[in-house]
């Protein structure tokens, strides 16, 4: 028999707002399969989970988007997040179906709800993964064991974390850290529909009033081309924005250009800042410590501009030029200035 009988499928929580779904949800659903595909002889599927109000239409997304099967809890006491409710929902679902694993997006709303429905469950969870595997040497003995990857000791170190006792293993995983396969609206799935029963319907905490926060400025998060300055780039911010509009894209920051002031918090790349896929990062004399290559490494072309031939960030950039930033950039914006008149 096997070690967790019954337990079995990768289920991942689609987080919606107002009845858009984020992109986190589709881009794990995509990584899940993946997993799956790696084991075969588990025959397993790849389940979303969809709580909302009014949000039953939203399953076939879902679907097309890579789910076998998407459960879906549509009650009105889930039309806007509470955590009282969600955490009640996704417990009752993970009970009733078992999942051999569950993942989440390491949103705001998910950050709240996933560690409440471990500490539920008494399951084990691991926060802000950067990479999921499944341990092939235990596949032979039935059990799908999820090598959990993470950063640890701010950043400085990458641990990979296993719950080999506890079902389902959870985990959160940040948006942007995986990539999200092509919609293929042909797919068909099962749609389950579930009923949460709630013990208690009087909320425990009631939201007065919502006030959207006003982002000022570029959210380098959809951002498709991206200059990156790092410390060795500090005397040379202008130049480097000025790069960036003239590829139409936008100026982004290490930890240190942040820390010591020329930058502010909102376009930080890194582990303590945001993670970033576009499809061309210039990083500017930063030298590619593991927290800032957590956070763009995953970018389509990265160009590195760097005096220190040993610079860390050389290993992992497609391009690299040996230099003075100063002296660099300028004649990059040269070229980039030709190359539109030709």
């Amino acid at each position: 028999m096997a070690k967790f009988e019954g337990y079995k499928d990768i289920y991942v929580f689609v987080e919606q707002r107002n009845g858009e779904i984020a992109n986190v949800g589709y881009e794990l659903i995509s990584e899940a399969r993946k997993l799956v595909a790696s084991i075969p002889q588990m025959g397993f599927q790849v389940v979303g989970v969809l709580l909302g109000h009014n949000v039953t239409d939203k399953a076939n997304d879902v679907i097309a988007h890579g789910a076998d099967k998407v459960i879906v809890a549509d009650h009105e006491l889930l039309e806007g997040y509470s955590t009282q409710f969600y955490a009640d929902t996704l417990t009752q679902i993970i009970e009733t179906y078992k999942p051999d694993s569950f993942l989440t997006g390491a949103t705001v709303l998910g950050r709240d709800l996933a560690p409440r429905v471990a500490a539920r469950l008494n399951a084990g969870l691991t926060a802000d993964a950067t990479k999921i595997e499944i341990d092939q040497e235990k596949v032979a003995d039935g059990e799908a064991l999820l090598l959990v990857t993470r950063p640890t000791f701010g950043g400085n170190l990458f641990g990979t974390i296993v719950c080999p006792d506890t079902r389902p293993q959870m985990a959160t995983i940040r948006p942007n850290v995986f990539s999200m396969d092509p919609v293929d609206t042909t797919r068909t799935g099962e749609v389950v529909a579930f009923t949460p029963d709630f013990k208690d319907t009087d909320a425990k905490v009631v939201v007065k009033e919502v006030i959207a926060k006003v982002v000022e400025g570029i959210d380098i998060t959809k951002c498709d081309i991206l200059v990156g300055a790092g410390r060795g780039a500090e005397d040379c911010l202008d130049m480097v924005e000025a790069v960036a509009e003239e590829l139409g894209g936008a100026m982004c920051a290490s930890r240190a250009v942040v820390d010591d002031g020329f930058a502010s918090k909102d376009i930080q790349v890194g582990q303590t800042g945001k993670t970033v896929r576009p499809s061309l990062y210039i990083a500017c004399g930063i030298s590619g410590a593991c927290q800032h290559v957590a956070g763009m490494e995953k970018s389509d072309m990265i160009i590195a501009i760097n005096r220190d031939p040993q610079a860390e960030i050389f290993s992992i950039a497609n391009m690299g030029f040996i230099g003075d930033v100063k002296e660099i950039l300028p004649l990059l914006k040269e070229e980039i200035i030709a190359a539109k008149k030709a």
